[in-house]
This record gives structure tokens, sequence and C-alpha cells, in this order.
């Protein structure tokens, strides 16, 4: 534990029932990003539990929100830090499903459209995108079936590491002129979709 902040305020400790932000030196939490909600879980030490409702990013730092069950939590102590694994599977399959989609709707609509925002988590996924009409009942439906056709085929689902050069050169899709690093990650899904993306994913389109 690098830090707890409580009440905005940096702290020594906190004791049970108090709510704050735990900040780690290292995490397996995905922290909220590109749409994907933040992991949630819980931070165990002997004698105490912190449970974590939500996990952001600030200034570099994964910042963990919950409340602390039992025990003393204080600045410095080792935690073992668990992932909520269903809640992570399950918005892996959303987030994957997300990327199905803007395909299908750049193949159906036309490559005009473009990822203008998302959510995505647990129970279910939102896609904003823009197009010049409201989409038909016969489109939205071709979009469907191709979203499916795709599961069905079982891509294989990559990630690659490479320059944000190389990337686009690949014909990867990066989204909203978002200034990229020297390094990006490449969502490769078969032959179908390929976008950069730093979220959670399936292994195959099939799962």
């Amino acid at each position: 534990v690098l830090a707890i902040i409580k009440e905005g305020k940096e702290v020594k400790s906190i004791h049970a029932g108090d709510t704050a932000a735990v900040v780690l030196g290292i995490s397996p939490f995905y922290a909220e990003s590109g749409g994907q909600v933040g992991d949630k879980g819980t931070l165990s030490f002997s004698g105490g539990e912190f449970t974590v409702e939500n996990t952001k990013k600030q200034q570099g730092a994964f910042m963990h929100y919950g409340e602390l069950l039992k025990g003393e939590l204080r600045v410095g102590m080792v935690v073992e830090a668990k992932v909520n694994a269903l809640l992570r599977e399950q918005t892996a399959l959303n987030h994957s499903a997300t990327h199905l989609l803007h395909q299908a709707l750049r193949e159906i609509l036309g490559t005009h459209v473009e990822q203008k925002g998302s959510l995505v988590e647990p129970e279910r996924l939102r896609f904003d995108f823009s197009h010049f009409t409201a989409v038909t009942p016969e489109q939205i439906q071709a979009i469907e079936d191709k979203v499916n056709a795709k599961i069905r085929e079982n891509l294989t689902v990559e990630t690659i590491i490479t320059t944000p050069e190389h990337a686009k050169n690949m014909g990867a899709m990066a989204l909203f002129g978002e200034k990229y690093g020297d390094e990006v990650r490449v969502l490769k899904m078969g032959d179908f979709s390929i976008e950069l993306c730093g979220g959670t994913h399936v292994h195959a389109s099939g799962q």
C-alpha cells in the first residue's frame, strides 16, 4: 500500500467502516478506461479485508475505491489483491462484442461510421457512433446477423504490442484523435476486426 486517501486527504491508516481510495505499488485490477468499467474485488491482509467497488487511474496511479470491512489498513502493508473474476469475464465478453459490432456497423452502414463513445460493463454494452440517418430495422437485423455469424466462426483473438506507425500500416482503427505513446496495443479478431484497445477481451469470438 503506497497511499490511502480518505475524504480527499492522504491518511496513514483506516479502520473498519471507513471508505477510501487505496493506491498499490502493483495491481492486477483493470482501471476504468476506454469505456470499460473498472474492476471490483478485494484487498486481503492478516485480520482484515477491503472491498474494492471501483478502480480508476489518476496521474498513472491505480486508485482502488471501496470500504474496509474489518481490521486496520495502514500505508506500507502488503495486501493480496484479488479481482472479481466473474465480473471481469462478463465485461470482457461485452468488450469483444463491442469490437465485432463496430466492424459490422462499418460494413453494413459504411466506413464513415466512427465510434464516438462506449460503455462496457458486465451486464451490457452501449455503443455510440456517427451516422447521417436513423438505422432501419432491416439494417439492425443485418448488423445482428453479421455479429452472430462472426461469433459462430470462433475467430482467434490476438493482442499485438507495436508502434503507432506499424499499427496504422496494419489497418488498425484509432479513435477520437487520442494521443498514443511509443507503444500501442492492437486487438485483432481473425481478419474481421483490428483496432487499438487497452481493454480486457476473450481468446476467441465464440466465447
